[in-house]
């Protein structure tokens, strides 16, 4: 498990095509083996660190376990390059979200609010509160502090900062993290800081992106349940904050993009996956030839 490692800086606009383009040019920009990475990125120290973990927690670049350090794009990273590298594209965003928020060991506040923290409405005390008892019976410790700072994280990275707090916004810190587009977190009391979780617009949530957990989550099985779609950890029902009619919709328009069948028998529905070969890489990619085309 891994907290605060943001530094408590989170992603702004630019910062993944930033990160992205400078590995591209030079594989161990962040280490600076051939410069200052602060002169060549154009930000503070605590700032290229906390791009450093967002890049890998998002699924964009990975480093070697062991060796001589460097960073590469990993596949997923490739393709979002190639294909929409200035993450202009709603779909990669939800792309993203989904690698950030099933990343239970280098993310786990993140994880943990999206599929083990139950409370539609909420404060930053329920958050930490619940989260810390997770903690402790995962045989941890973390001090309470490093958990509010994650909880203010993770609202600043879903609830746009005009929403939030307008009067306090200046110069140095009016750049909003691009997850705000998301619209997964809204605000029930500004004054009294209570949260709750949003079901999403239907309509900015494309189903190919949805068929990509659904198979990254069947790890090579050709029939899921819709319960397991809706209620298991990491799958699309909890990390995209869906209700069932939601999932219904998205599902039915799947099924009519000639990817599944929905088999509905005495209480057990679920759905067949038609092609053995669809993936995660194969949904996005086909996610961005559908834009292209």
């Amino acid at each position: 498990m891994r907290f605060r490692a943001h530094d408590t800086f989170f992603i702004r606009k630019g910062w993944l095509h930033k990160g992205m383009k400078n590995i591209v040019m030079d594989s161990t920009v962040f280490m600076g083996d051939n410069g200052n990475p602060m002169d060549i990125l154009g930000m503070g120290a605590n700032m290229v660190k906390a791009l450093r973990y967002w890049l890998q927690v998002v699924g964009l670049t990975e480093e070697p376990l062991h060796g001589k350090k460097y960073q590469k794009l990993t596949e997923l990273g490739n393709i979002i390059y190639n294909k929409d590298k200035y993450i202009e594209e709603i779909g990669t965003l939800w792309i993203l979200h989904y690698m950030l928020s099933t990343n239970k060991e280098e993310a786990t506040a993140w994880y943990y609010f999206f599929n083990e923290f139950n409370f539609n409405e909420f404060t930053r005390d329920d958050f930490v509160r619940l989260l810390n008892t997770f903690i402790i019976l995962n045989g941890s410790k973390v001090a309470e502090r490093s958990l509010e700072d994650d909880f203010n994280c993770i609202m600043n990275t879903y609830v746009p900062r005009m929403k939030s707090n307008p009067s306090k916004i200046h110069p140095e810190s009016n750049i909003d993290c691009p997850f705000g587009e998301l619209s997964l977190i809204d605000i029930v009391n500004k004054k009294e800081r209570i949260y709750k979780k949003a079901i999403p617009k239907i309509d900015t949530l494309p189903p190919l992106l949805v068929l990509a957990v659904i198979t990254d989550q069947a790890k090579g099985g050709l029939e899921v349940k819709i319960s397991s779609i809706m209620n298991d950890f990491c799958n699309a029902g909890k990390v995209f904050n869906l209700d069932i009619i939601t999932l219904t919709n998205l599902l039915n328009r799947i099924e009519i993009m000639g990817y599944i069948k929905i088999v509905r028998t005495a209480g057990l529905d679920y759905i067949k996956i038609l092609e053995k070969d669809i993936n995660l890489l194969w949904c996005v990619e086909k996610y961005y030839n559908t834009l292209n085309n």
